[in-house]
């Protein structure tokens, strides 16, 4: 892969600078996102529409979008020259990245029951994002980042870390609960109950945005900033989203639940 890496760029500057760059741009298409999801939802799931193409089946969908994010860094750490994966900030960041998505590929899709298949263009466009965004994490930390030799015990990381872990048990302990919502032969909507579903209506989602802020704070750079900002747009909207669609669908919808932020929105 270190070959093909060089007839990409002349230098390591220049792939730096590329991925630089790449964050750069993950911030204004953030900007971009939270402007069009003034006008439209993310179409997958409930709010699937065949105008985005073709139905794509719900589990193969996840299974392959999110592949890039598990193989790409994988590929990255163990078969290029990664100068940076010896140290201990970076080998823990980068089991972070990895954590979730071995979670996302390998568990998740095959845990779904149910579940409206994806349309074609929502399916290209996270597959597509999860290469650009497995390569720019992983590549940067396994290679360019370099933080000091004792940031592991610095409040920065500590901070971002239990963020991280508290943000992934609740997204996973929330999609267990979303999961066992409806008894075997039944279907339809139910009101999600337990954990942070006491509180917000987007359990799952303030989950996976604490935990991408959590990598972010750890991390300390553009690129893992850039992809928690990116997640919280997409993520916060499809929370208000959800809230809105529960309270107009059950007329006993807990009044005292938010969208995302328990007790404030």
């Amino acid at each position: 892969m270190d070959v093909f890496l060089s007839w990409l760029f002349s230098s390591e500057e220049q792939e730096l600078y590329i991925l630089d760059c790449m964050a750069y741009f993950m911030y204004f298409m953030a900007a971009l996102t939270f402007v069009s999801l003034l006008f439209q939802n993310v179409p997958y799931g409930r709010y699937a529409s065949s105008k985005y193409g073709f139905p794509v089946n719900v589990k193969f969908a996840w299974f392959i979008q999110e592949l890039p994010s598990l193989l790409l860094p994988l590929c990255l750490v163990f078969w290029t020259s990664s100068s940076k994966t010896s140290l201990l900030p970076n080998q823990l960041l980068i089991a972070m990245f990895l954590c979730h998505y071995v979670q996302r590929t390998l568990i998740y899709p095959f845990l779904i029951r149910g579940g409206k298949a994806t349309p074609f263009a929502s399916f290209a466009l996270a597959f597509a994002f999860c290469i650009y965004n497995g390569y720019m994490q992983v590549r940067y930390l396994s290679h360019y980042a370099e933080y000091p030799a004792d940031w592991v015990t610095h409040p920065r990381f500590i901070t971002g870390s239990a963020l991280w872990l508290i943000g992934w048990l609740m997204n996973i302990h929330s999609d267990h609960i979303l999961r066992n919502l409806r008894k075997p032969g039944e279907t339809g909507y139910k009101i999600p109950r337990g954990g942070m579903f006491e509180f917000v209506s987007g359990a799952n989602f303030l989950g996976e945005i604490t935990e991408w802020t959590g990598f972010a704070l750890a991390g300390h750079s553009a690129h893992s900033a850039a992809f928690s900002v990116f997640t919280t747009v997409v993520l916060a909207n499809r929370a208000v989203a959800h809230h809105k669609w529960y309270l107009a669908k059950f007329e006993d919808y807990p009044k005292s639940r938010k969208a995302l932020i328990p007790f404030v929105f």
